[in-house]
């Protein structure tokens, strides 16, 4: 479940564009006043917002959310404003800009895997659009060999998006799973093809098979063949599809223990996620990590970042 909270009656994007303009002018930014209108609107409703806007002054709200806000603070709001498409199809460009690790590269998974089909088709239309190349290309000029293959395979694919699934099948396929997987064969194109085709639900049901007849989960099995980036892919692919929101509470914890903060990924966990399942992320962090997950982001936000953050967990002030 989403954890956005709209207003019972929005206003117009008029209105909205009026409000903002407001907050820029004068002496200094009235940042409550930008977190009370965007902090409260859904995708759809922001386009509406930045578009009228565009009109209204002849010029970008992103620009001048850039020019008028700094920091965290300023990144979250961002990347919170943008359509969704395109906030990941820059998060994409970021990752294979960074070259940093397989850490990076986990913002791939979550499109292909923690996403609808139609959205990664949105994204990847977008990503042309913004950068002039495909994301497969991309992918295959800037991530090592043994990852090229299944990000171009998970990134291309189409998955049928309805509730569809084959006990058979899912039996033969666990059983291939666990044939290239005691080989150690992880870029196996039956490993592959099985993870980057088949819809959420007949994978489940693989995953499923995959314990009752082997007695060990398929991430079990993998971590057995090393610690290397394409076994950390793969558990970050299997935890994408069969339980996005413990993948997502993870990147957040992850991104708050430990020497320092790492905002980009708080940011992402929190961002990508408060209109779809953050309520369920929420839920998932507190069994697994024995924590709550708005104590845990107070602990280590604050000022204006920290109050929009908590706006798009559903615990900010009530928008207007």
């Amino acid at each position: 479940m989403a954890s956005l909270k709209l207003p019972e009656v929005v206003p117009s994007p008029t209105q909205d564009s009026e409000r903002l303009r407001k907050a820029f002018q004068g002496f200094g930014t009235d940042e409550k006043a930008v977190i009370l209108v965007l902090g409260h609107r859904n995708a759809q409703q922001r386009k509406k917002i930045g578009e009228t806007y565009q009109q209204l002054y002849n010029e970008s709200l992103v620009d001048r959310l850039h020019s008028e806000l700094s920091g965290d603070f300023r990144n979250a709001v961002i990347l919170w404003t943008y359509d969704p498409p395109e906030r990941h199809a820059r998060l994409a460009k970021d990752a294979l800009k960074a070259k940093k690790g397989i850490k990076h590269l986990q913002v791939l998974v979550e499109i292909a895997c923690a996403s609808t089909p139609n959205h990664l088709v949105a994204v990847r239309q977008a990503y042309c659009s913004l950068f002039d190349c495909s994301l497969e290309e991309d992918i295959i000029a800037s991530v090592a060999p043994a990852l090229r293959k299944l990000l171009v395979s998970l990134v291309s694919s189409f998955r049928y998006d309805k509730v569809a699934v084959n006990l058979e099948v899912a039996k033969e396929e666990a059983s291939k799973l666990h044939e290239a997987i005691n080989s150690k064969q992880l870029d196996n194109d039956h490993i592959i093809w099985i993870l980057s085709t088949r819809n959420l639900f007949q994978l489940r049901e693989t995953f499923a098979c995959y314990n009752n007849l082997y007695g060990n989960t398929l991430e079990q099995d993998i971590k057995k063949c090393g610690n290397g980036d394409l076994e950390s892919l793969l558990h970050t692919v299997i935890w994408c599809i069969d339980c996005p929101e413990k993948h997502f509470a993870k990147v957040v914890r992850d991104s708050i223990v430990g020497f320092g903060t790492d905002e980009d990924s708080l940011n992402r966990a929190i961002v990508t996620r408060a209109e779809i399942d953050l309520l369920n992320v929420r839920f998932e962090y507190a069994n697994v990590y024995k924590s709550s997950l708005d104590d845990d982001v107070i602990g280590d936000t604050s000022g204006y970042y920290k109050d929009f953050l908590m706006t798009l967990l559903g615990k900010g002030p009530d928008g207007e």
